[in-house]
Protein backbone atom coordinates (compact mmCIF):
# COMPACT_ATOMS: atom_id res chain seq x y z
CA UNK A 1 0.00 0.00 0.00
CA UNK A 2 2.72 2.64 0.90
CA UNK A 3 4.72 1.65 -2.29
CA UNK A 4 1.39 2.43 -4.16
CA UNK A 5 0.65 5.70 -2.60
CA UNK A 6 4.73 6.44 -3.26
CA UNK A 7 3.46 6.00 -6.67
CA UNK A 8 0.51 7.79 -6.82
CA UNK A 9 2.21 10.82 -5.23
CA UNK A 10 5.03 10.49 -7.88
CA UNK A 11 2.20 10.51 -10.32
CA UNK A 12 0.90 13.52 -9.18
CA UNK A 13 3.43 15.50 -8.04
CA UNK A 14 4.74 14.91 -11.68
CA UNK A 15 1.64 15.55 -13.43
CA UNK A 16 1.12 18.82 -12.02
CA UNK A 17 4.85 19.90 -12.90
CA UNK A 18 3.75 18.95 -16.24
CA UNK A 19 0.51 21.03 -16.11
CA UNK A 20 2.37 24.05 -14.54
CA UNK A 21 5.24 24.31 -17.68
CA UNK A 22 2.55 24.51 -19.92
CA UNK A 23 0.74 27.33 -18.44
CA UNK A 24 4.16 29.14 -18.04
CA UNK A 25 4.84 28.75 -21.51
CA UNK A 26 1.66 30.37 -22.69
CA UNK A 27 2.42 33.19 -20.42
CA UNK A 28 5.67 33.37 -21.79
CA UNK A 29 4.54 33.37 -25.37
CA UNK A 30 2.20 36.21 -24.21
CA UNK A 31 5.02 38.15 -22.81
CA UNK A 32 7.20 37.84 -25.71
CA UNK A 33 3.91 38.72 -28.25
CA UNK A 34 3.83 42.14 -25.65
CA UNK A 35 7.31 42.66 -26.21
CA UNK A 36 7.22 42.73 -29.86
CA UNK A 37 4.33 44.76 -30.32
CA UNK A 38 6.00 47.37 -28.11
CA UNK A 39 9.02 47.15 -30.00
CA UNK A 40 6.93 47.61 -33.34
CA UNK A 41 5.56 51.12 -31.75
CA UNK A 42 1.89 49.49 -31.40
CA UNK A 43 1.64 49.71 -27.62
CA UNK A 44 2.43 52.28 -25.07
CA UNK A 45 2.59 52.14 -21.31
CA UNK A 46 -1.24 51.26 -20.98
CA UNK A 47 -1.44 48.97 -23.55
CA UNK A 48 2.04 46.69 -21.76
CA UNK A 49 0.31 46.84 -18.33
CA UNK A 50 -3.12 46.19 -19.51
CA UNK A 51 -1.21 42.96 -21.38
CA UNK A 52 0.72 42.01 -18.27
CA UNK A 53 -2.45 42.29 -16.37
CA UNK A 54 -4.01 39.85 -18.46
CA UNK A 55 -0.50 37.62 -18.71
CA UNK A 56 -0.75 37.32 -14.73
CA UNK A 57 -4.57 36.80 -14.38
CA UNK A 58 -5.05 33.97 -17.42
CA UNK A 59 -2.06 32.60 -16.09
CA UNK A 60 -3.28 32.21 -12.46
CA UNK A 61 -7.07 31.27 -13.21
CA UNK A 62 -5.85 28.22 -15.76
CA UNK A 63 -3.24 26.88 -13.74
CA UNK A 64 -5.53 26.82 -10.89
CA UNK A 65 -8.61 25.48 -13.02
CA UNK A 66 -6.09 23.03 -14.49
CA UNK A 67 -4.81 21.90 -10.40
CA UNK A 68 -7.88 20.91 -9.59
CA UNK A 69 -9.42 18.84 -12.57
CA UNK A 70 -5.99 16.77 -12.60
CA UNK A 71 -5.56 13.90 -12.79
CA UNK A 72 -8.69 13.96 -14.72
CA UNK A 73 -7.43 16.39 -17.34
CA UNK A 74 -4.36 14.64 -18.80
CA UNK A 75 -1.51 17.37 -19.67
CA UNK A 76 -2.65 20.04 -22.32
CA UNK A 77 -2.73 18.18 -25.86
CA UNK A 78 -2.87 19.95 -29.20
CA UNK A 79 -6.43 21.18 -28.91
CA UNK A 80 -5.95 22.67 -25.42
CA UNK A 81 -2.30 24.16 -26.86
CA UNK A 82 -4.08 25.35 -30.17
CA UNK A 83 -6.49 27.48 -27.15
CA UNK A 84 -3.49 28.18 -25.50
CA UNK A 85 -1.96 30.18 -28.74
CA UNK A 86 -5.47 31.87 -28.93
CA UNK A 87 -5.35 33.18 -25.95
CA UNK A 88 -2.17 34.45 -26.25
CA UNK A 89 -3.01 36.52 -29.09
CA UNK A 90 -6.43 37.64 -26.95
CA UNK A 91 -4.14 39.22 -24.56
CA UNK A 92 -2.16 41.23 -27.37
CA UNK A 93 -5.53 42.72 -28.37
CA UNK A 94 -6.41 43.65 -25.04
CA UNK A 95 -3.36 45.11 -24.72
CA UNK A 96 -4.18 46.97 -28.19
CA UNK A 97 -7.52 47.99 -27.03
CA UNK A 98 -6.50 49.33 -23.68
CA UNK A 99 -3.99 51.32 -25.55
CA UNK A 100 -6.32 53.44 -27.90
CA UNK A 101 -7.79 55.03 -25.02
CA UNK A 102 -4.99 57.12 -24.98
CA UNK A 103 -3.50 57.31 -28.10
CA UNK A 104 -4.21 56.53 -32.01
CA UNK A 105 -4.96 52.88 -31.92
CA UNK A 106 -2.78 50.70 -34.16
CA UNK A 107 -5.24 49.02 -36.03
CA UNK A 108 -3.28 46.66 -38.30
CA UNK A 109 -1.83 44.82 -35.69
CA UNK A 110 -5.45 44.73 -33.91
CA UNK A 111 -7.09 43.22 -36.99
CA UNK A 112 -4.31 40.91 -38.07
CA UNK A 113 -4.32 39.66 -34.17
CA UNK A 114 -7.99 39.27 -34.19
CA UNK A 115 -8.35 37.51 -37.14
CA UNK A 116 -5.71 34.72 -36.38
CA UNK A 117 -7.60 34.18 -33.26
CA UNK A 118 -10.90 33.47 -34.96
CA UNK A 119 -9.34 31.19 -37.42
CA UNK A 120 -7.80 29.81 -35.02
CA UNK A 121 -11.26 29.08 -32.95
CA UNK A 122 -12.51 27.02 -35.48
CA UNK A 123 -9.32 24.96 -35.36
CA UNK A 124 -8.81 23.86 -31.40
CA UNK A 125 -12.55 22.08 -31.64
CA UNK A 126 -11.68 19.68 -34.84
CA UNK A 127 -8.65 19.18 -33.32
CA UNK A 128 -9.80 17.83 -29.95
CA UNK A 129 -12.48 15.43 -31.80
CA UNK A 130 -9.93 14.44 -34.16
CA UNK A 131 -7.21 13.45 -31.61
CA UNK A 132 -10.15 11.94 -28.96
CA UNK A 133 -8.93 14.69 -26.74
CA UNK A 134 -11.91 16.62 -26.06
CA UNK A 135 -13.16 17.18 -22.12
CA UNK A 136 -15.05 19.26 -20.37
CA UNK A 137 -12.33 22.24 -19.34
CA UNK A 138 -11.20 22.15 -22.86
CA UNK A 139 -14.66 22.92 -24.07
CA UNK A 140 -14.76 25.86 -20.80
CA UNK A 141 -11.60 27.56 -22.01
CA UNK A 142 -12.51 27.40 -25.76
CA UNK A 143 -15.91 29.52 -24.02
CA UNK A 144 -14.17 31.54 -21.91
CA UNK A 145 -11.63 32.73 -24.31
CA UNK A 146 -14.41 33.07 -26.90
CA UNK A 147 -16.19 35.08 -24.40
CA UNK A 148 -13.51 37.37 -23.59
CA UNK A 149 -12.55 38.34 -27.28
CA UNK A 150 -15.73 39.31 -28.00
CA UNK A 151 -16.28 41.47 -25.20
CA UNK A 152 -12.46 43.13 -25.67
CA UNK A 153 -14.04 43.79 -28.97
CA UNK A 154 -17.52 45.11 -28.21
CA UNK A 155 -15.32 47.67 -26.03
CA UNK A 156 -12.96 48.73 -29.12
CA UNK A 157 -16.38 49.32 -31.53
CA UNK A 158 -18.30 51.27 -28.98
CA UNK A 159 -15.26 53.72 -29.46
CA UNK A 160 -16.84 54.52 -32.39
CA UNK A 161 -20.17 53.36 -32.99
CA UNK A 162 -21.79 53.91 -29.22
CA UNK A 163 -21.86 52.34 -25.80
CA UNK A 164 -24.60 50.04 -27.13
CA UNK A 165 -22.36 47.81 -28.52
CA UNK A 166 -21.30 46.79 -25.55
CA UNK A 167 -24.32 44.66 -25.28
CA UNK A 168 -22.54 42.02 -27.64
CA UNK A 169 -19.73 41.75 -25.01
CA UNK A 170 -21.63 41.68 -21.58
CA UNK A 171 -24.65 39.41 -22.51
CA UNK A 172 -22.61 36.45 -21.76
CA UNK A 173 -21.36 37.87 -18.63
CA UNK A 174 -25.23 39.38 -17.47
CA UNK A 175 -25.94 35.70 -18.02
CA UNK A 176 -23.53 33.95 -15.88
CA UNK A 177 -24.46 36.42 -13.13
CA UNK A 178 -28.39 35.81 -13.38
CA UNK A 179 -27.92 32.32 -13.09
CA UNK A 180 -26.67 32.62 -10.20
CA UNK A 181 -30.27 33.93 -8.76
CA UNK A 182 -31.95 31.43 -11.00
CA UNK A 183 -30.75 28.00 -10.88
CA UNK A 184 -32.58 26.87 -13.73
CA UNK A 185 -30.42 28.82 -15.71
CA UNK A 186 -27.71 26.08 -14.97
CA UNK A 187 -29.42 23.28 -17.10
CA UNK A 188 -27.25 21.76 -19.83
CA UNK A 189 -27.93 23.46 -23.13
CA UNK A 190 -28.26 20.63 -26.46
CA UNK A 191 -25.61 20.76 -29.09
CA UNK A 192 -27.13 23.77 -31.33
CA UNK A 193 -25.49 24.85 -35.07
CA UNK A 194 -27.14 28.05 -34.87
CA UNK A 195 -26.07 28.86 -31.28
CA UNK A 196 -22.48 28.65 -32.56
CA UNK A 197 -23.09 30.36 -35.93
CA UNK A 198 -24.84 33.30 -34.37
CA UNK A 199 -21.35 33.28 -31.88
CA UNK A 200 -19.23 33.12 -34.48
CA UNK A 201 -20.83 35.73 -36.57
CA UNK A 202 -20.15 38.23 -33.58
CA UNK A 203 -16.72 37.98 -33.74
CA UNK A 204 -16.44 38.80 -37.29
CA UNK A 205 -18.86 41.57 -37.49
CA UNK A 206 -17.24 43.37 -34.58
CA UNK A 207 -13.91 42.28 -36.48
CA UNK A 208 -14.74 44.05 -39.93
CA UNK A 209 -16.41 47.17 -38.07
CA UNK A 210 -12.84 47.26 -35.91
CA UNK A 211 -10.78 47.29 -39.00
CA UNK A 212 -12.55 50.63 -40.11
CA UNK A 213 -13.36 49.83 -43.81
CA UNK A 214 -16.62 49.66 -43.83
CA UNK A 215 -18.58 53.36 -43.36
CA UNK A 216 -20.25 53.84 -40.43
CA UNK A 217 -23.57 53.19 -41.06
CA UNK A 218 -22.88 49.96 -43.00
CA UNK A 219 -20.53 48.81 -39.90
CA UNK A 220 -23.70 49.99 -37.48
CA UNK A 221 -26.03 48.35 -39.27
CA UNK A 222 -23.47 45.66 -39.03
CA UNK A 223 -22.86 44.95 -35.72
CA UNK A 224 -26.90 45.90 -34.99
CA UNK A 225 -27.67 42.40 -36.33
CA UNK A 226 -25.18 40.67 -35.21
CA UNK A 227 -26.55 42.17 -31.55
CA UNK A 228 -30.08 41.12 -33.00
CA UNK A 229 -28.93 37.70 -33.62
CA UNK A 230 -26.67 37.21 -30.48
CA UNK A 231 -30.61 38.31 -28.38
CA UNK A 232 -32.56 36.15 -30.37
CA UNK A 233 -29.83 32.90 -29.62
CA UNK A 234 -29.64 33.91 -26.23
CA UNK A 235 -33.87 34.21 -25.68
CA UNK A 236 -33.99 31.04 -27.65
CA UNK A 237 -31.53 29.10 -25.23
CA UNK A 238 -33.42 30.71 -22.51
CA UNK A 239 -37.10 29.98 -23.37
CA UNK A 240 -35.52 26.35 -23.34
CA UNK A 241 -33.96 25.86 -20.60
CA UNK A 242 -37.33 27.39 -18.74
CA UNK A 243 -39.12 24.67 -20.62
CA UNK A 244 -36.78 22.31 -19.34
CA UNK A 245 -36.92 23.08 -15.75
CA UNK A 246 -41.21 23.53 -15.92
CA UNK A 247 -41.61 20.06 -17.49
CA UNK A 248 -42.55 17.33 -14.98
CA UNK A 249 -39.97 14.76 -13.66
CA UNK A 250 -39.44 11.52 -15.79
CA UNK A 251 -41.61 9.04 -13.67
CA UNK A 252 -39.17 5.85 -12.38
Amino acid sequence: MAALNNTYDTYHTYGSRVLRQETAMGAGAQLLLLALLGTAGALGPLGRFAGLVFTVASWAVLTRALGRSWPRTRPFGPANAVTLARTTLIGGVTALVADSFVRPPAVAALVTLTAVALVLDAVDGRVARRTGTASALGARFDMEADAFLIMVLSVYVALSLGVWVLLIGAMRYVFVVAARAVPWLNGPLPPSMARKTVAALQGVALLVAASGLPPRPAAHGLVLGALALLSWSFGRDIRGLRRAAAAPAPMR
